[in-house]
């Protein structure tokens, strides 16, 4: 019994430590280029920019937003907004912005004529409807956090690059959960970042990303994914980006700010809505992907059972603690890089949170049908 104990600590440690090399290597190898990125190489060119949002029932973001979107010092682009079958005042709001601003395009959808669709189509309609090559995609709820963003965005615009990969934070508020989410959407955006720079990109995110009308249409657009009900963005930017199409911007200037939901229930109606398009990525993207989720369950869930082992005391915390170190490391540069540091005293509390929270929101996605694009 004694020699089977120690054969099973043995094992259990062995894993925890291999748990342990997993982690450093996604933090030391793809993690830490978001901190250490450093671009001084830029086009020259200012080619003019279809802005393009689809907004549904978004009222009050647009009378609030769209002014700041004509507050962009660049010197030609236009702001093309498709009001997806919206019941509430945005086709007045937007009819008194077009005599206003002359640059401003609306593309009006009417649920009598076009019955089910989702963002897809909306957005396909909206960039059919753009004046200009380039497209800088964001949404009816993001605030441009200057009015340098277009500049900053399209100047990684060249013969080569097609696609913008850009950094969409929420804005930051009061209160525990704001800071859960945030802390959230922070590492994804750290992951999606840091892939990208390494030349794997997998995703984008839609409230702030930008790409040609030539790419867009010589992949067919959404044809592929129309029956994903997610996707929009990430989908897409998995299916065409390749390590020369794309580049980054993380310039604080370029980033796009919008509201994080305020109650636990909608935040994870939205959460169980973004996950479902993970299993749609390309293969090498996935085993990325999970092989980070399941080497940090098996290094907290390894060290917590060797807590209780004959393991020395010494050796287990001097692993645990490299880990530590070097994460909060990793995580304090890009975190400044980010602008997000005031979550960094509780980026471990976050991080367990939301091992907590995942298995939660992937078993929810198995038992309850998914809410659709509103």
């Amino acid at each position: 019994m004694f020699m089977n104990n120690l054969i099973w600590h043995d094992i259990v440690f062995g894993v925890f430590v291999f748990a342990t090399a997993i982690q450093l290597f996604y933090y030391l190898y793809f993690y830490i280029r978001v901190g250490l990125y450093s671009k001084t190489e830029y086009s020259s060119n200012l080619p003019p920019v279809s802005i393009v949002i689809c907004a549904k029932n978004e009222a009050a973001n647009l009378q609030k937003n769209i002014p700041l979107l004509f507050q962009q010092d660049y010197p030609l682009y236009q702001v093309v907004v498709v009001n997806d079958c919206s019941v509430d005042e945005s086709s007045l709001i937007l009819e008194q912005f077009q005599a206003t601003y002359s640059n401003l395009h609306v593309v009006e959808l009417d649920e009598e004529v076009i019955k089910t669709h989702d963002k897809k189509l909306a957005l396909t309609l909206g960039i059919k409807g753009a004046k200009y090559e380039h497209l800088l995609l964001t949404d009816a709820d993001c605030m441009p956090a200057s009015n340098k963003w277009i500049a900053n965005m399209v100047r990684n615009f060249n013969e080569n690059k097609e696609i913008i990969i850009g950094y969409g934070p929420y804005k930051r508020a009061k209160g525990l959960l704001n800071r859960l989410i945030r802390f959230d959407a922070f590492f994804i955006g750290l992951q999606y970042l840091s892939y990208s720079i390494a030349g794997n990109t997998y995703m984008g995110t839609g409230r702030n990303l930008a790409y040609t009308k030539t790419l867009f249409f010589r992949n067919k657009g959404f044809a592929s994914q129309y029956h994903i009900q997610s996707g929009d963005d990430d989908l897409f930017v998995n299916k065409v980006s390749t390590p020369q199409n794309t580049s980054v911007e993380l310039s604080h200037e370029s980033f796009t700010y919008s509201n994080s939901k305020t109650t636990l229930r909608t935040w994870l109606r939205q959460k169980r809505r973004h996950v479902t398009t993970a299993k749609h990525y390309k293969l090498n993207h996935k085993i990325l992907l999970l092989g980070n989720s399941l080497s940090q369950y098996l290094f907290y869930l390894s060290f917590i059972a060797l807590l209780f082992s004959t393991i020395s005391p010494e050796m287990l915390f001097t692993v645990f603690g490299l880990k530590l170190v070097t994460c909060y490391l990793v995580l304090h540069k890009s975190m400044k890089r980010l602008n997000e540091m005031d979550l960094f005293l509780f980026s471990l509390f976050f991080e367990l949170i939301l091992l907590i929270i995942y298995p939660i929101i992937f078993i929810g996605n198995i038992f309850v049908k998914n809410h659709k694009w509103k």
